[in-house]
């Protein structure tokens, strides 16, 4: 058979098959739908094009035939300009997705044609999710609970792999150890309360008043209203780590001072990326290092505590328990509000003026 023409409904993706033509994929797709940036600027500057080329993949890569992907602050961040994608304009935004594998490398062993998958990119990959077929790794992926569909899945694994890398890589936190989360109500903060109540921790994190009863009942032992309560007032005793998510000045002094000797404070928000955007890798990168480096010798000499710019990344272990808490009901992210991807305009316009407070999807 030379090859097998087929269009998908509404979308106007055209796929071809070409089981003949076999190199580096078992089957060729070549065009798609995807959301491109074209230029850097407000939600208004994204345009959904049609017959989007897909890239042949190589011996590690897995083609996901997308069925949901989520929208994260990093693709909104991204609109507005960051050095590592300027020379590349225009590109594919987005990080997360849920599908159905659709081809697959020559070396890919984990996954099959049909299998569902869920899983996220590392934050600068030029070629992003929102779009009909998107290409990750192998490691990237982990096989999708059948228990939870693919909106819900794909609201998870970004978030839940920056959490995973700061508690679990960096903090390397233990049963029995107290855990403080800054910004408990959002989809990182929600997924490190869950990582950290499966490993047998005790948490207390900060939040505002409606996502509070979602957070005590998520397993944490308190949670702070910050906009009613005085942290320094109603939290008693030190903590193992502190995983802050709002990063701000105030923030950090609390938490720094909440640490006991030998604890961790990991921050969301350091200066790695916004140095780089300014001044470029070359010189952007030195000085964040740097900056690190300074941060991490202050706060080791001042008060006994380690100090970490945390940052997801792709983690086939974190990914595999995950999988595996998302599967027993342990670990899940809340969806707002689901947008058509048609409407991507639209829902980052939401997201953008805090229409919508919680996590929201766009379906294809």
């Amino acid at each position: 058979m030379r090859g097998m023409r087929s269009l998908r409904g509404s979308s106007k993706a055209v796929s071809i098959f070409r089981p003949a033509r076999l190199s580096s994929l078992r089957s060729i797709f070549t065009g798609c739908r995807a959301v491109m940036l074209p230029r850097f600027g407000g939600p208004e500057v994204l345009e959904l094009r049609e017959n989007v080329p897909v890239p042949n993949l190589n011996p590690n890569e897995v083609l996901v035939r997308a069925k949901a992907v989520s929208v994260n602050p990093l693709d909104c961040r991204a609109r507005y300009g960051r050095s590592v994608f300027q020379p590349h304009l225009p590109i594919i935004i987005g990080r997360d997705v849920s599908g159905e594998v659709a081809a697959v490398g020559n070396s890919v062993k984990s996954f099959k044609v049909g299998q569902e998958v869920f899983g996220a990119l590392h934050p600068t990959a030029l070629r992003g999710t929102y779009t009909d077929y998107g290409v990750l790794s192998e490691e990237e992926l982990t096989e999708k609970p059948a228990s939870v569909s693919h909106v819900e899945a794909s609201a998870i694994p970004f978030a839940a792999l920056t959490a995973w890398r700061a508690l679990k890589s960096n903090a390397r936190i233990l049963e029995g150890q107290r855990v403080l989360v800054f910004g408990g109500g959002g989809a990182v903060g929600f997924a490190a309360i869950q990582i950290a109540v499966a490993s047998g921790c005790h948490v207390t994190a900060s939040c505002v008043g409606q996502t509070r009863e979602r957070i005590l009942a998520a397993g944490a032992e308190q949670a702070v209203d910050y906009t009613t309560e005085d942290i320094e007032m109603v939290v008693k005793g030190k903590f193992d780590a502190v995983l802050d998510t709002i990063g701000r000045p105030e923030t950090e002094r609390i938490g720094i001072n909440f640490l006991r000797k030998g604890g961790n404070y990991m921050t969301l928000q350091g200066e790695a990326a916004s140095l780089t955007d300014r001044y470029g890798f070359v010189v952007g990168l030195p000085l964040a290092t740097s900056f690190l480096a300074k941060k991490k010798i202050q706060y080791q000499y001042s008060h006994g505590v380690d100090y970490w710019w945390t940052y997801m990344r792709a983690d086939p272990e974190g990914l595999a328990e995950i999988k595996r808490l998302v599967g027993a009901g342990k670990l899940k992210i809340p969806v707002e509000k689901t947008f058509p991807i048609t409407e991507v305009v639209a829902a980052h316009e939401a997201k953008e003026k805090k229409e919508i407070p919680g996590k929201v999807v766009l379906e294809l």
